[in-house]
């Protein structure tokens, strides 16, 4: 049996060529947290450290319940729930990923690494 492995990086291209690289390991939530940080990047427009700082949500397909980190906005999970939503908050930090990000403005190369494992975004 082959093992199951996540460790897939995303590239980010936008209009006027290639943006920046970045990655998120944690199984099912992988490509969740992708999704969420290029729209925290894209949309928000957030830096790669507060992307990945900012807290996260899963689908746990399994419990059928959207698991919220306990730093999500409250009112939004209020709304969630009124529209029918199973939600929880998960305290377990691990269960929302661990990623790294770096992202090209103009000349500036800006890294960022996760809040929630140990790591460093050093520049050489």
């Amino acid at each position: 049996k082959r093992p199951y492995h996540t460790i897939i990086p995303g590239f980010l291209e936008l209009p006027g060529g290639w943006r920046g690289a970045f990655g998120l390991m944690g199984g099912f939530m992988q490509p969740q947290g992708h999704v969420q940080l290029v729209l925290r990047t894209v949309l928000e427009g957030l830096n790669p450290q507060a992307a990945l700082d900012a807290p996260r949500w899963q689908l746990d397909l399994a419990g059928r319940r959207l698991l919220l980190e306990p730093g999500f906005p409250r009112h939004l999970a209020l709304r969630l729930a009124e529209r029918g939503h199973a939600v929880a908050i998960d305290p377990e930090p691990a269960r929302f990923g661990r990623g790294q990000f770096a992202l090209r403005r103009g000349p500036v190369l800006l890294a960022a690494s996760e809040p929630r494992a140990d790591g460093l975004a050093l520049a050489l």
